[in-house]
């Protein structure tokens, strides 16, 4: 591929990726504003974003395995095109009911990209260049995030909460066109009866992903009858759903597939991994604003450290990726999550704002390394046939993770400050809370750490086969 068609590809690549992460922060900013518009409380405004990452949870896996079947390219203009239309009625919503439902679709377009973005790496560029692509696209999923929260608040400030859809519209159609334009169109999966859409598999595993991801988020940082009701119906959609596979033809996930050690391992760490990115959002603010007393405007300040510092670190982070190889980048930056959580654990409150920025620098920097390392390990030796379905896998781990953490990470902080109400507790309970919860945060990036060095040394033992050959 000639030089030009390799940078056009990647600015598609690159737009495809950013979108949807834009689409949650910047979201977050103008709740207020659109509780004050449409007289709602805010249990009830807040599914403009729980509906957005339900539908993402539920879909990117068969997202992705439909575009293995049906061709990539056509699913991902596909959903580009429903996440700018989506992104329209967003915008032009008269109601709340409206809005959410809006924002519902918006995250099945979003599925979509999320699911094939990381799937067209391997028909675009060479393998030898897959780490810094994946470092690109972290990079671009972190720019996304950051951005959100201040482009938000201009354009509210400016134009009003609708302006936060509205603006994305363009964007949207830019992606639109340079997908259509610039990216390969692969040749899909055979379409014989054994290769068809396991669309019982896909509907099973959406009910299990979508009670699970309520039970998370519908009762904050704690777990009342509600949640544990929607634990168990997942637990038994998951016993549905492995049933259902065992006797299918063409299955959308077989256990087989979990046997490849380094996809185990990629899956697992991911997943262990954000759930531990999700305490420094969890607990920064409050440790910031309690214990270190910093007003709303330094708090905000401050915590967009890790964003900018992901952000800045993708691109290097896939080079060396490049250039030493991703197992071993996997097991560096799990050691600098490790060391950052485990000095953030210790930290007295003396040491001030610089003693917690230095710490989150290095555990944001070794995310970003970490990601762009086993995205590459797990997404290089993957047939073109499964690539969309592990691609989806991987978002799916990297969700299911954030999400968890959010409510199991709070609720650790919470039970930790020894306080119901954490917004008025005082600095030694915040302290307390903050060094259990990246106590917690540390022996989990340990676990992970243990499981990567143990599958990939199995995986070397035995050599990897590409998944779903």
């Amino acid at each position: 591929m000639r030089r030009p068609s390799l940078a056009w590809a990647l600015g598609a690549l690159s737009l495809t990726m950013l979108l949807p992460s834009l689409s949650i922060s910047i979201a977050n900013v103008g709740l207020p504003n659109m509780a004050v518009a449409f007289g709602a409380g805010f249990n009830e405004v807040q599914w403009v974003v729980i509906a957005y990452l339900l539908a993402i949870t539920t879909l990117i896996v068969g997202a992705g395995r439909l575009g293995d079947l049906a061709g990539r390219r056509r699913l991902l203009l596909s959903g580009i095109a429903v996440f700018t239309l989506a992104t329209l009625l967003c915008g032009l919503a008269p109601n709340l009911p409206l809005l959410v439902a809006a924002r519902a679709l918006q995250g099945a377009g979003a599925a979509c990209m999320m699911a094939l973005t990381m799937a067209f790496v391997g028909e675009t560029v060479p393998k030898d260049r897959t780490g810094s692509v994946m470092g690109l696209l972290g990079t671009m999923s972190a720019v996304g995030t950051a951005l959100g929260p201040t482009l938000g608040g201009a354009l509210i400030t400016l134009f009003g909460w609708r302006a936060i859809f509205l603006a994305g519209v363009p964007l949207g159609l830019v992606a639109l066109a340079l997908t259509f334009r610039v990216l390969p169109d692969a040749v899909p999966a055979t379409s014989s009866p054994r290769r068809r859409f396991d669309t019982l598999g896909a509907a099973l595993l959406a009910i299990t992903l979508g009670a699970y991801a309520l039970a998370m988020t519908i009762e904050g940082n704690s777990f009342g009858p509600l949640a544990i009701g929607l634990l168990i119906a997942s637990a038994a959609g998951l016993a549905l759903f492995v049933f259902a596979e065992s006797r299918v033809p063409s299955p959308l996930l077989t256990l087989s597939m979990l046997r490849d050690p380094v996809l185990a391992a990629g899956l697992t760490t991911s997943a262990l991994v954000s759930t531990v990115m999700m305490t420094t959002l969890v607990v920064g603010p409050f440790h910031l604003a309690r214990a270190l007393d910093l007003d709303p405007a330094l708090v905000g300040l401050v915590m967009s450290a890790g964003p900018a510092v992901s952000a800045l670190t993708g691109v290097p982070a896939g080079r060396a990726t490049d250039r030493f190889g991703a197992e071993a980048m996997v097991v560096v930056g799990l050691s600098g999550i490790l060391g950052g959580a485990v000095v953030l654990s210790l930290m007295p409150p003396a040491a001030g704002v610089i003693g917690y920025v230095l710490p989150l620098v290095v555990v944001t920097a070794s995310y970003a390394l970490f990601q762009a390392a086993n995205n590459t390990a797990v997404m290089k030796d993957v047939s073109p046939s499964r690539r969309g379905l592990v691609s989806g896998m991987l978002n799916l781990a990297r969700n299911l993770g954030l999400m968890t953490g959010a409510s199991v990470m709070g609720t650790v902080f919470v039970f930790a400050a020894g306080t119901s109400d954490v917004t008025t507790a005082p600095s030694a309970a915040t302290v307390r809370g903050t060094h259990w919860t990246f106590a917690v945060a540390a022996l989990l990036v340990a676990f992970g750490l243990a499981v990567a060095l143990g599958l990939r040394l199995r995986s070397r033992l035995s050599p990897r086969d590409p998944v779903g050959a």
